[in-house]
């Protein structure tokens, strides 16, 4: 079932969460154990993050090796496996960042093959390494173009002619950025690049954590008044330690709030039950306001979401 008939069909609050691939060589057992316990939430989709291949710097006796490796492969993998043992929705995210507009053909294509009818269309960060281009391949510069791509892979129409060629039927999803895209002027200039991914064929939104629900509900005003109607699903992480008080603002651009920040400080043993009651007030905010869904960051560990869903009983 597509991410947008799930939510249209809801008659409580969702839940969803996001999870990465193990690296390189890692153990899938973990991964597994990760993927029942989050199943016990019933929720109706996971989504499961790419990642394109980046440039690694190793020392050598002679000096510096520069290598270009895939830290995280597997997504593809974990989708089937998510949708075909645990029957929950995978929602892989698709990169414009390190991968040609023909390596994102052919992974749809696959995705299709596998019945996987839902995407995640982002730029994606820079890895350091630009993707070179040879024998007439292209990229997609901006997670719109990505999105019109499969929009257009969905009206059947491919990168070459081909003789009557099946549609597919991905539901798109996008990135929204309630405290605004790093790299964006303003929110306002910031809202405009998601009315793009929107006109592009983006159905619905899920936002980058936040810990303050002032940016969301700014951002989603400012949607709405630039004529942008599709759901926008709020993103959360629980924080759970001090170090995540300057590594999280430093990796994803989001602010922590003051209160947050003092609170966690001055009882940095104690870190993951405030973080977790935080994460409780956020969420019960966020429904009583009409939120669409709760999406939750969850990474590689489950424990500290599985708390906040045992205190708001969903």
């Amino acid at each position: 079932m597509k991410v947008t008939e799930h939510l249209a069909l809801a008659k409580e609050p969702l839940i969803s969460f996001e999870i990465i691939p193990p690296t390189r060589g890692g153990d899938l057992a973990t991964l597994l154990g990760l993927i029942e316990d989050l199943a016990e939430h019933r929720p109706p989709f996971i989504d499961i993050t790419s990642h394109a291949a980046e440039v690694v710097y190793d020392d050598i006796p002679d000096g510096v090796r520069r290598r270009v490796t895939r830290k995280r492969p597997g997504t593809l993998g974990i989708c089937a496996l998510i949708q075909n043992k645990y029957n929950i929705d995978a929602v892989p995210h698709v990169l414009c960042e390190g991968f040609t507009r023909e390596e994102s053909e052919d992974f749809l294509i696959e995705l299709h093959y596998l019945g996987i009818d839902n995407v995640l269309a982002v730029r994606g960060d820079f890895t350091g390494r630009q993707k070179p281009l040879h024998d007439g391949r292209s990229r997609n510069d901006y997670a719109s173009d990505l999105i019109s791509q499969i929009a257009a892979m969905n009206d059947g129409r491919y990168l070459e002619d081909l003789s009557d060629p099946y549609p597919t039927a991905f539901c798109i999803g996008a990135a929204g950025y309630p405290e605004k895209h790093f790299e964006a002027p303003n929110l306002s200039a910031d809202v405009r690049t998601v009315k793009r991914k929107v006109d592009a064929g983006a159905e619905y939104i899920v936002t980058q954590m936040f810990f303050d629900n002032a940016h969301y509900f700014s951002f989603v005003d400012e949607c709405r008044d630039l004529g942008i109607d599709v759901p926008i699903i709020p993103g959360l992480r629980v924080l759970t330690n001090a170090g995540q008080l300057t590594s999280i603002p430093r990796t994803f651009h989001c602010d922590v709030p003051e209160s947050l920040a003092h609170e966690i400080s001055s009882s940095p043993d104690h870190a993951r039950d405030i973080g977790v009651a935080w994460t409780v007030e956020q969420s019960r905010e966020l429904i009583g306001a009409g939120a669409p869904s709760l999406h939750f960051f969850v990474m590689t560990r489950s424990g500290a979401v599985n708390s906040v869903l045992a205190k708001l009983n969903i």
